[in-house]
């Protein structure tokens, strides 16, 4: 659960930019920087664990293809997002800066789109153990009465679509 932290971050970033935009003070320029600080800090925490995911995948499957898919438009977003931070050195209320951390965040809607297709379609970073009766992950361990040998699986009931190629 560390996407959360890097995602809300450089979100904030990017709506702290758009508060100085149009306020013109200079304390949202500087707290986009420092979310922005916090964003690819927390962000380079949680990649080595999508990289764990990644190397599960077996190969020559749809899912390590959308699994490339997903990490390449993250280091493209990361990289978007560090370039911003970048200018930011130089001048904290960089309008460039500011247009290129909008431009990484859109790229984010789409990496998390393949991440979510990664979770929801794929299964990937799931546990083995996820059913609708599962106990809580904060419980002592316990395991629920449920007999999964004897559930049916559950078949969507419609097809969301999505690049059929990746």
């Amino acid at each position: 659960m560390l996407v959360p932290f890097p995602l809300g971050a450089l979100a904030f970033s990017v709506a702290m930019d758009a508060c100085y935009s149009a306020t013109g003070k200079r304390g949202y320029a500087e707290t986009a920087r420092r979310a922005l600080d916090f964003g690819l800090a927390s962000a380079a925490v949680a990649a080595p664990f999508g990289l764990v995911d990644y190397l599960g995948i077996k190969p020559n499957t749809r899912a390590k293809r959308v699994g490339l898919t997903h990490a390449a438009a993250n280091l493209l977003m990361l990289g978007g997002f560090a370039a911003s931070r970048g200018l930011r050195a130089e001048d904290e209320c960089s309008r460039v800066a500011r247009a290129i951390s909008a431009s990484a965040f859109l790229v984010s809607g789409v990496a998390a789109w393949f991440g979510g297709e990664l979770v929801n379609r794929h299964a990937i970073g799931v546990s083995d153990n996820a059913h609708q009766d599962a106990p809580s992950s904060l419980t002592s361990g316990e395991r629920s009465n449920v007999d999964l040998s004897a559930t049916t699986p559950v078949e969507p009931t419609h097809d969301w679509g999505g690049p059929d190629g990746l």
